[in-house]
């Protein structure tokens, strides 16, 4: 939400930088040190200082929903966050699981000096905040090291398309420990009931890399009823899909989880995006 639309709402909202210098932090009405990221307009993302664990966002929560499950109940965990954001994730983390060490790389060096200055992660936290290109950057992790690997990367209300190559996700497995969490935060849709496409290809995709795979997805995006965001999880081990999926049916929106035979089924015949084909 830009800060014109907030102040249409009847909502006062106070800004830490000027829309034209790039990314901007609005104050939240409701909550003294809450606040949303929004750069070129577009809402990225909400973080609360003073509790972490409170997530605005559906995609948010359900890969909250994935670190809880992840591992025993504040066990640390290795993070590589591809895309910062406001480190809305990153303090979850942080918060729910203490001694875990994290990497959060994103393009935007203005961003990072931004929320280094007027969002700094509590003291004690075990981050290294990167300005890099998400994909190199995951190219150049060390093989093997981490437990989740969590791409939120847009430009503008898109993925770029080159980390959503099956060419992407096999560096993300090269990356991750043995059982690690392959994690893509993804935007598509249609109000005509033909989109998802890309989703089905990303799906491909994962499955080209991992033995199991789930798509988090609220029913109305795959009736072709809205846009929106879904959520795709893959790995080696066997997925806690019970698990995820009473969480995420419990969320306000209900999303469901697509796994196994309904996954199948979403998928069809769709193929995985290539970088070759992005070469063309």
């Amino acid at each position: 939400m830009s800060s014109d639309a907030a102040n249409a709402a009847g909502r006062k909202w106070d800004l830490f930088a000027d829309e034209d210098t790039g990314p901007e932090l609005i104050r939240d009405p409701d909550r003294s040190r809450a606040f949303r990221l929004v750069i070129g307009g577009t809402r990225h993302s909400h973080v609360d200082l003073d509790e972490p664990t409170n997530l605005e966002y559906d995609y948010a929560r359900q890969i909250a929903h994935l670190i809880d499950l992840a591992a025993a109940p504040g066990a640390p965990l290795r993070v590589l966050h591809l895309g910062a954001g406001a480190l809305t994730l990153a303090r979850y983390v942080a918060a729910t699981r203490p001694e875990s060490e994290q990497c959060a790389v994103d393009l935007d060096g203005e961003l990072l000096d931004l929320v280094r200055r007027e969002l700094p992660l509590p003291a004690g936290a075990r981050a290294d905040l990167r300005t890099g290109e998400a994909r190199e950057e995951l190219a150049a992790a060390p093989a093997g090291w981490f437990d989740m690997v969590v791409t939120d990367v847009y430009d503008g209300p898109q993925v770029p398309k080159h980390l959503t190559t099956v060419e992407c996700a096999g560096l993300s497995k090269r990356a991750l420990r043995p059982g690690g969490a392959h994690v893509v935060n993804f935007a598509d849709g249609s109000f005509d009931g033909s989109g998802l496409t890309s989703t089905r290809r990303l799906v491909a995709g994962a499955r080209q890399h991992f033995s199991d795979v789930a798509l988090v997805i609220h029913p109305d995006l795959l009736r072709g009823r809205r846009l929106g965001n879904l959520v795709l999880v893959a790995s080696d081990s066997p997925l806690p899909v019970d698990g995820l999926a009473a969480r995420t049916a419990s969320d306000s929106f209900g999303h469901q989880v697509l796994h196994g035979p309904a996954l199948d089924d979403f998928q069809g015949d769709a193929e995985p995006l290539t970088d070759a084909e992005l070469a063309v």
